[in-house]
């Protein structure tokens, strides 16, 4: 008979012991966290975070009020009633505010967001409509995030900025999926608002190159045009015109209570866009913040 190895002592089972708890340990701290229901009563906007999943609160929201959102009433009245009827529990849209840069696009969803909210409280005691963001990044982490906020009693505006693909970029199919397509499709209390300088959410040369070199040229692009079909509120946002630019300078200035004399405002304001080669909503309230500095003005809400 072979020999037996001579029975472990104490100090090798202690030695042993640490060794096992060492690994146990290693592999927690290694291993994902379990995701904690979020505490939704904690804000009316929240920033989701896929890895770990999470909701984080964001106690002030960057946003501007909605009278000083000028040169854009038919799509804020278009949205602000698809978003009121979203908010009593009766059909609504997703919605794709597409078009020029600095026209007020994301502006006008946190505005209306928080206008909504300040009627639901008015109306029946609280705030039960949530602002939540997604990134752009984060988009394949959509279908989690729904699945999260499904079962909750309140109701959502699920909310990517500035949302577009590349080329070679297939994280569209889970937008595509929680939108209109997959076997759950998009939850009752949750509606999904989009902006993008894209009406197709596509590059153009990407879908002429598809095109050209298709045998079936419609059927090629087909999968990803029909992204944007997804959306059933599609909402455009043009370059404004030089009188509605200084609309928007004279709203801001009453607004805020800016004293300056009217004839110098506009040649100032006319001089800042064309240094700028752009007039839009941004550009106007980028010039009110500097007129504001050198006025030694602080701009308060």
């Amino acid at each position: 008979m072979p020999p037996q190895p001579p029975a472990p002592t104490s100090a090798d089972r202690d030695a042993l012991l640490s060794t096992l708890t060492r690994i146990a340990d290693a592999l927690e701290r290694i291993a994902p966290r379990a995701a904690t229901a979020p505490d939704l009563n904690a804000a009316d906007a929240f920033v989701w975070h896929p890895s770990p999943a999470r909701l984080d609160p964001v106690p002030k929201v960057n946003r501007v009020d909605l009278v000083l959102l000028r040169g854009i009433d038919r799509m804020r009245d278009v949205l602000a009633e698809n978003t009121e009827r979203f908010a009593r529990g009766l059909p609504a849209n997703n919605a794709l505010l597409w078009g020029a840069r600095g026209m007020g696009k994301s502006s006008l969803v946190k505005a209306i967001h928080a206008e909504t909210n300040e009627r639901l409280a008015r109306r029946e005691g609280e705030r039960s409509l949530k602002l939540v963001e997604i990134h752009r990044e984060d988009i394949e982490s959509l279908p989690a995030l729904m699945s999260l906020l499904k079962a909750d009693p309140h109701r959502f505006i699920v909310f990517c900025d500035d949302l577009s693909f590349d080329s070679d970029d297939t994280s569209y199919k889970s937008l595509k999926a929680v939108l209109e397509g997959g076997i759950e499709g998009r939850p009752q209390n949750v509606i999904f608002y989009a902006t993008s300088n894209r009406r197709h959410l596509l590059p153009r040369d990407m879908m002429e190159n598809e095109r050209s070199t298709a045998i079936n040229p419609g059927e090629a692009v087909e999968e990803k045009v029909s992204l944007s079909d997804r959306f059933g509120l599609w909402l455009g946002f043009h370059k404004c015109s030089q009188d509605e630019y200084l609309d928007m300078i004279n709203g801001y200035a009453a607004h805020f209570g800016l004293a300056y004399d009217r004839e110098r405002l506009r040649a100032e304001a006319l001089e800042w866009a064309t240094t700028r080669g752009a007039r839009s909503g941004r550009t106007a309230w980028q010039f009110v913040q500097d007129l504001a500095g050198r006025l030694g003005i602080r701009l308060e809400a």
